[in-house]
């Protein structure tokens, strides 16, 4: 059986496309571990290469690949929807963020 998507992880929140996809596709997605695979059926077209949702996630999620966290989602997306650039945002520019707001002197009360 040739795959059309791959995820890395059997625990993660997306797979990749390893061919051009459409909407209405009905997948089977097995992990390159093994383990449970994961039925989807797609909401949309999904380009070769591209990152398919395992399930829904809401905005804020931290999105699961490789077993790593990866990104946050902008937007809401469905289980077997597109995630891209337009939804997700790379963690790379959160790095040390939460360290910084941490390390912030706090502002005195009064005047």
């Amino acid at each position: 059986m040739a795959h059309r998507a791959l995820a890395h992880k059997s625990t993660d929140d997306v797979a990749v496309a390893v061919d051009d996809l459409k909407a209405g596709e009905e997948l089977t997605i097995q992990s390159l571990e093994g383990g449970k695979a994961h039925k989807v059926k797609l909401l949309e077209d999904v380009p070769l290469g591209h990152k398919i949702a395992l399930k829904d996630m809401p905005e804020g999620h931290v999105v699961i690949e490789y077993g790593e966290k990866v990104g946050r989602m902008t937007q809401p997306v469905r289980k077997g929807g597109y995630v891209h650039v337009h939804n997700l945002r790379t963690l790379r520019w959160d790095y040390g963020k939460a360290k910084a707001q941490s390390a912030k002197p706090r502002a005195k009360g009064g005047r």
